[in-house]
Formats: C-alpha cells, sequence, structure tokens
C-alpha cells in the first residue's frame, strides 16, 4: 500500500482496478433496456416477469447497500470485494443462459446482492490508497464520474452487443473484467479494516427489503392484471413492514438507516434529488428502447446510437458539475436539475407511432444535463448538511437512495405505462411485446396497440416531469441562498463519498 502523501504508481493503478466493478454495477442497472424485445422473443415473460428482470437488480443493490457497507468493517473490503466481484461473473454467467424468465429474475437478484458488497467496499479501499485529502477528492470525483457513465453507457453497450450476439451476450461482457480484478486486486490493492464492529441489524434488513418488494409487487400487478386478491394482501403488508421497518430505527442505538436526518430539509431534498432523477431516467430509457425498436422499429445498434447525445451531456455535466457549482452554489446546480430534467422529459411528447427519433434524442440531450448535475451533487449536499458525526450514514443514504430510485423507476413508472397500455390497448396481451408476436395479429390491432404503448411513454414522460417541476418548487422554497447554504461549506475530502 502507497503510504505517502503522494500518490506513486501503484495508487493510480489501483484506482483503474477499481473501476472495473463500479463500471460494472453501474452499466448493469441500465444494460437490459435495449435487450428487453430481445429477451421477451427468447423467453416470453409476462408483464410483471419483464419488470422484475428490469429492476430486481437496483432493489437487491439499494436494499442491502447499508448492510454490506457495515459487513466489510468486520471481515475486510478487499475481502468483500473479491467474494462480491466473483459472485456478480457467477450471476452474469448464469444469467447469459438462463432458460427462462424464472431463473434469469434470480441470477439478476444475485447480481444485484454480489454488486452492493462491491460500491462501498471500493470506496473505503480507495479512500487508503490516496492519504492526500486533495489527490483523495480527485481520485473520489473520478469514481463518481465513471459511477455516472456506467448508468449511461449501459444502454449504448447493450446495443451494440446485440447488433452482433445474442441477447446474453450483455451479461457475458462481465466476466473479463471479472477475471482481470480477481488476478490483480490482490496484488495491487491492501485489506481495509475500520476497526467496528461491523454489526447489522438483519431484522431491518429484512423489514425493509420484504416491504419495498410486497409494496412493488402490488403495484406491478394492479397495473397488469387490475385489482385482485394478491393486491389487496401484499399493498397493505409492504405498507406495514416498511412502516415496522422506520419505527424500529429510531428505537435502535445503531440503525442501519438514520432516519433522523430527515429532519433537515436539505438532506431531504438531496435525497429526494438521489431517487427522482434515476427513477426518471430509468423508466424513459427503458420505455425509450422498446418505443424506438418495437414502435419505430429500429434495430437494436441504432436504437443505441439516439442514447448516444444523451450519455455524453450526462458524462460530461457530471465531470463539469463540481467545479461550476463552486461558482455558482448547490441551490442553483438543484435547480437547474430539476428544471432541465423535466423540459428534457417534455421533448418526449411529439413522439409518434410514425416517427420522432430526433425528439427522442433531443430529449436524452437536454434531459441529461439534468441528471449528471444531479449525480454530481447528491451525495456531497447530503453529507454537508448531515452533522460531522454523521457524515458517513448520510453518504450512504444518498447513495442508496440512487439505486433504490434507479429500481423504483422501472417498477412504478413502468407499471404507469403497462396500466395505459392495457387500457388503451387492443386488449389481446399485457405488453407491447407480446402483442406483436401473436400470431395473426391484424393491422388495426397492431396499430392500436403500438399508439396504446406510446400513450404510455407519454403519460410517463408528463408523471415525471410535473414530479421534477415540483421539486424544483421546494427546493426554490426550502433550500437557504448561497449566503447561508449548509452544503456551500467546504467538507473534508475524506468524508465525501461517491454520488
Amino acid at each position: 500500500m502507497d503510504g505517502t502523501h503522494t500518490p506513486g504508481r501503484r495508487a493510480w493503478l489501483g484506482l483503474l482496478v477499481i473501476l472495473g466493478p463500479v463500471l460494472l454495477v453501474a452499466m448493469d442497472g441500465s444494460v437490459l433496456f435495449l435487450a428487453m424485445p430481445r429477451i421477451s422473443e427468447a423467453l416470453s415473460p409476462s408483464a410483471d416477469q419483464s419488470l422484475w428482470i428490469l429492476d430486481v437488480y437496483g432493489f437487491a443493490v439499494g436494499s442491502l447497500l447499508i448492510a454490506f457497507g457495515n459487513l466489510g468493517d468486520r471481515y475486510g473490503r478487499l475481502r468483500l470485494l473479491l467474494i462480491g466481484t466473483a459472485a456478480f461473473g457467477i450471476g452474469s454467467l448464469g444469467a447469459a443462459f438462463a432458460p427462462g424468465p424464472e431463473l434469469l429474475i434470480a441470477f439478476r437478484a444475485l447480481m444485484g446482492i454480489a454488486g452492493a458488497t462491491l460500491l462501498p467496499s471500493a470506496l473505503a479501499v480507495l479512500s487508503e490508497l490516496f492519504t492526500d485529502p486533495r489527490r483523495r477528492a480527485r481520485a473520489i470525483g473520478i469514481f463518481a464520474a465513471a459511477f455516472a457513465a456506467g448508468f449511461a453507457i449501459g444502454p449504448i453497450v447493450g446495443g451494440q452487443l446485440l447488433s452482433h450476439f445474442w441477447w446474453g451476450s450483455v451479461f457475458l461482457i462481465n466476466l473479463p473484467v471479472v477475471v482481470f480484478f480477481l488476478v490483480v486486486a490482490p496484488v495491487l490493492l491492501g485489506e481495509v479494516r475500520s476497526g467496528g464492529t461491523g454489526r447489522v441489524d438483519v431484522p431491518s434488513v429484512l423489514l425493509s427489503a420484504a416491504g419495498i418488494m410486497l409494496g412493488v409487487y402490488a403495484v406491478k400487478r394492479l397495473a397488469a392484471e387490475g385489482p385482485d386478491l394478491a393486491v389487496v394482501l401484499t399493498g397493505p403488508a409492504g405498507v406495514v413492514l416498511v412502516t415496522a421497518f422506520v419505527r424500529r430505527q429510531f428505537r435502535l442505538p445503531r440503525p442501519l438507516v438514520d432516519v433522523q436526518l430527515f429532519h433537515d430539509r436539505v438532506f431531504s431534498i438531496a435525497v429526494v434529488t438521489g431517487l427522482l432523477p434515476l427513477a426518471a431516467w430509468s423508466a424513459t430509457a427503458y420505455l425509450g428502447g422498446l418505443y424506438l425498436q418495437s414502435v419505430l422499429g429500429l434495430s437494436a445498434f441504432e436504437a443505441a446510437l439516439t442514447a448516444v447525445p444523451g450519455a455524453v451531456m450526462l458524462t460530461v455535466t457530471s465531470i463539469a458539475t463540481p467545479a461550476a457549482v463552486a461558482r455558482t452554489g448547490t441551490r442553483t446546480a438543484l435547480l437547474t436539475s430539476h428544471f432541465t430534467i423535466a423540459g428534457g422529459l417534455l421533448l418526449l411528447l411529439p413522439t409518434g407511432v410514425s416517427g420522432g427519433i430526433g425528439w427522442y434524442a433531443a430529449s436524452t440531450a437536454v434531459a441529461g444535463v439534468g441528471y449528471g448535475i444531479s449525480f454530481a451533487v447528491v451525495a456531497d449536499t447530503a453529507v454537508a448538511a448531515a452533522p460531522p458525526e454523521r457524515a458517513g450514514a448520510a453518504g450512504a443514504i444518498a447513495e442508496t437512495s440512487n439505486e433504490i430510485g434507479n429500481a423504483l423507476g422501472i417498477a412504478l413508472l413502468g407499471s404507469l405505462a403497462t396500466l395505459v397500455f392495457r387500457l388503451q390497448g387492443p386488449d389481446l396481451a399485457a405488453t407491447l411485446p407480446e402483442t406483436l408476436h401473436l400470431p395473426g395479429l391484424s393491422p388495426t390491432a397492431e396499430a392500436d396497440a403500438k399508439r396504446a404503448f406510446t400513450t404510455g411513454l407519454h403519460v410517463t414522460a408528463i408523471v415525471a416531469a410535473l414530479l421534477h417541476a415540483a421539486l424544483g418548487a421546494v427546493t426554490l422554497r426550502r433550500v437557504p441562498r448561497p449566503a447561508t447554504d449548509p452544503a456551500a461549506q467546504p467538507v473534508p475530502a475524506d468524508m465525501k463519498p461517491a454520488g
């Protein structure tokens, strides 16, 4: 381990090695957006299975992120990194050759569980590599930019692979990175332990994960099938479990999630800013991939090209934002993020059954600016708003909000689009891909199905835009101006997590 204040070549090589798993975790949250039409054709998943294939990964990462961060304190960050990376590779291999939707969902869940081990451990090892605060801040900035870029380029990578190989290739691409990391990491990286007990409150983990899963299942089921006994049973059960989780956190001396932090309005807005943009981005990217391929008839490669402007703007903005925030303040950055995303989402409304590629590309580019800003400022804003002794907990919550937002976008906003399709479509199947693959489908029914799906995309964009506009209005009223903005105060570099 490089122990000097000026990190040598080994530290920077260690950073490059760490970025491999970080990119994989981020990319696998979005790589399936363009692959779902191929997966639907090959495995014939139901409407709710399609949504679980997409978002069980994000839910597993988000619900276990804090728990595995604590476990790393006990067993060692590098050890957890190696175990998690190996499990991620096994999940990727199983997902690539899954013969049916049930096994694909199971292997995606395994990938999510493994992914939850990687992010907090990678950041802890990174902080150990760079002992100089200024260089550590630069390394963490690269870490955060890589994470944001991974989300952005996931659909592009998926589209490129699908233009040459079968759908399982989007998972097999992970294996070379996994093997390289397992071989090189023990040489370049050292073990890191905090010296804490690393205790995890297992009931809290179970309550939060089960409550979220049951609640989301109820929403999915309601959208795809309508009200039935399963919805009546699982929906209230999910609410009860989440409520029990929150109450338990107030009673624990060392809670899994420090819910008292939400009493600070700036912290609360920062966490919602971490969640909502990811929700909007994941939902519109997923629905947009289906729209481009199933409605407009583009190939996976052509659909991937339309995502390039948004990916470029998101990545560049996430890198440039910290310098801009230093001059304009966090409040301005948050407002710009919310209203730019809202405007970009509304650019989806001119898209139609007969055309709209240009509008879709423009939407991703404009909204990409807002997404990039949100990725860059959320964690620092949350940490700065919290008391110094709670900085670690604040960073963990902010980081978790990104993953939960990614999953909730597909689960909730995706279910909204499914509901619109079920109500306005030809009522022949629950999803557009299923409908288009029905034998003997008439041209009239095909046109009706495409129009219904496009309407669902528009409704989803409007709802997401309104939510961002509302959050912008709340930010305008509740976040202090730069002169008194707690997030504008300097934060020690070693307390800044990745966003």
